[in-house]
């Protein structure tokens, strides 16, 4: 008896980052100035608890540290063989429109580019019927949804 794989049928991104570029950077250091305010750790502490102090060193301290400076997935990007959904927000203070952009230029397959006017980056908050209305749109025109008994069958 074989078992059905599920292939995975298309790629989502939302502010995704693929590289790191000074707005990356000038967007994170000052976000971290901002929450070495008081009671600003409290902000996060909302979305991620007791590890709120974690989570912001690890974010900060990893995008900073020098050994990341060149840091891409632009070889990751090259093996996706499936459909593709960028979107993202021209107010992104962590990123600029070169991100979905080269996600797009480098993905050998169909890269759909959703441009967010007037959107930071957290668009499924600051835009949601937008956001939710792109997925839609590409479900509908992109996935195929399909399942196969080929062993490591789907995107990679």
């Amino acid at each position: 008896m074989t078992s059905a794989v599920l292939e995975i049928v298309g790629v989502i991104t939302e502010a995704a980052q693929v590289f790191v570029e000074a707005r990356t950077l000038a967007g994170i250091r000052a976000a971290k100035e901002g929450f070495a305010a008081p009671g600003q750790i409290d902000r996060l502490a909302r979305h991620h608890g007791a590890k709120a102090r974690w989570v912001l060193d690890a974010w900060t301290e990893s995008w900073l540290a020098p050994a990341f400076a060149n840091w891409t997935i632009d070889a990751d990007l090259r093996r996706i063989r499936c459909a593709i959904l960028a979107m993202h927000g021209n107010r992104d203070d962590y990123g600029s429109r070169a991100h979905p952009e080269r996600i797009a230029a480098l993905a050998p397959t169909a890269a759909d580019i959703v441009w967010l006017s007037a959107c930071g980056h957290v668009p499924h908050r600051a835009q949601t019927d937008a956001v939710l209305t792109a997925i839609q749109t590409f479900i509908a025109n992109r996935v195929t949804l399909r399942t196969t008994d080929a062993p490591g069958a789907g995107c990679s």
